[in-house]
């Protein structure tokens, strides 16, 4: 990665432990990329010392790791091309509040606070050093704009801003000015890499396999595109076999009635835990990631570069930037099935080329590796916290509470708009 992630401090030596808590938008009931990050963000602050706890949404009966305390139930809603489930309201906000004041926290890491949920309920009432980091890439974000007038004196508290790639970088400097420093996704680089293949996911020369991993029903994770590749792949490779990990039956449906009798060459493996994937990953001989947009990072490239595989992905500027623009996997022109298909078999007939491509990517990778990232992630909070003014004079106090008061009315006057 290049330009602010090259410009972060070192973290102090002998820093303290820091009282860390973390606020997750999005519900842990259907979980995705950011309640990923969230979850392995607190396990790596917890193994090297801090203590955390993270606030989010979840259903009663949900099972979520021990370091997250639930919000309650939350509410499906249309959000960057995907249905997002949020939490909201006045129950949300006195559950925020409680566990803020039981946490007695140096510093609060607030995800996504511009997304109407736990984290801008949060940043109402903080009092401590805020850390905010931004995942979301859109070139015209509704939800910012409805947001920003909710937020805008609160924006004042975020004592230093993330974003976890140039693109959810450029969103936000478009939609809320300012800037923010780059620190990407991480990924557990050491677990991909010894993940253990599957025998019966494992490809042959005569019946390659190609993995892809993503939500079914979310066309923009593009599994529409792959199947409008896959009979020109299959034409040059009969064998070839297409493993398709994720949920929607709706989208599964779709596939296999536009692919008809192409359709025995995928198998679709239905929704699969963390170590299946890593399996998966380092059985397959190609991984592809067909998506059409609405990526900010890319985490499931990176895991699958850490695992071995080939990966083949649309040319979206996030991750055209994971794959080292091209020297660590092939890239086609997004949304263009035959681009695929033809990136796809040159992948399959250039094995030595794959190759190369494979080793640039496992040396590429360790810069996403969990220790490095929260590494930056630490400095970040020490600057916040040496930075941030102590919130305890009445003055304070009570433009916390003006704040919070302010928001509920724009809240009220904003109701029945676009939200999200």
């Amino acid at each position: 990665m290049t330009g602010p992630v090259e410009t972060m401090p070192s973290p102090a030596v002998g820093v303290r432990p820091l009282r860390v808590g973390i606020v997750c938008p999005y519900s842990f009931d259907a979980p995705g990329g950011v309640q990923f990050h969230v979850r392995d963000l607190a396990q790596e602050l917890q193994r090297q010392g801090h203590e955390v706890s993270v606030l989010a949404p979840a259903d009663e009966g949900t099972p979520v790791p021990e370091v997250v305390t639930s919000a309650g139930r939350a509410v499906a809603v249309r959000y960057n091309g995907s249905v997002a489930r949020l939490s909201f309201g006045p129950r949300a906000a006195s559950r925020v509040r409680r566990w803020i004041e039981a946490g007695d926290f140096d510093v609060l890491h607030l995800h996504e606070p511009m997304v109407p949920s736990l984290a801008m309920l949060a940043l109402w009432v903080a009092e401590v050093p805020v850390v905010a980091t931004f995942h979301t890439s859109q070139e015209r974000s509704r939800a910012l704009q409805v947001a920003y007038p909710l937020l805008r004196q609160s924006l004042e508290k975020i004592a230093a801003r993330i974003a976890v790639s140039e693109d959810a970088r450029r969103t936000l400097v478009e939609h809320l000015g300012g800037d923010a420093v780059v620190i990407p996704n991480g990924v557990y680089v050491d677990a991909f890499t010894a993940a253990a293949p599957a025998e019966r996911w494992r490809g042959t020369p005569d019946a390659p396999t190609i993995a892809f991993l993503g939500r079914l029903d979310e066309p923009r994770k593009g599994l529409e595109v792959l199947a409008a590749a896959a009979p020109r792949v299959l034409a040059h490779a009969p064998g070839a076999r297409f493993l398709v990990a994720g949920r929607g039956d709706a989208g599964r449906d779709a596939a296999v009635e536009a692919l008809g009798p192409r359709a025995a060459s995928f198998e679709f493996l239905g929704g699969v835990s963390d170590e299946e994937k890593a399996s998966l990953l380092a059985s397959a001989d190609l991984y592809v990631a067909p998506q059409t947009g609405g990526e900010s990072f890319g985490i499931v490239l990176v895991e699958a570069m850490s695992a071995g595989a080939g990966v083949v992905a649309s040319d979206l500027g996030a991750f055209r930037r994971v794959l080292d623009d091209g020297a660590a996997g092939r890239l086609f022109r997004t949304g263009e099935p035959d681009d695929l298909a033809r990136a796809l078999i040159e992948a399959l007939d250039d094995p030595a080329g794959t190759a190369v491509r494979r080793d640039r990517a496992s040396a590429f990778v360790q810069q996403f590796d969990w220790t490095a990232v929260t590494e930056q992630v630490l400095a970040v909070y020490e600057m916040a916290v040496a930075a941030g003014d102590a919130l305890g004079s009445e003055e304070a106090l009570a433009a916390v509470a003006r704040d919070e008061r302010a928001g509920w009315r724009r809240v009220r006057r904003t109701a029945g708009g676009e939200g999200a």
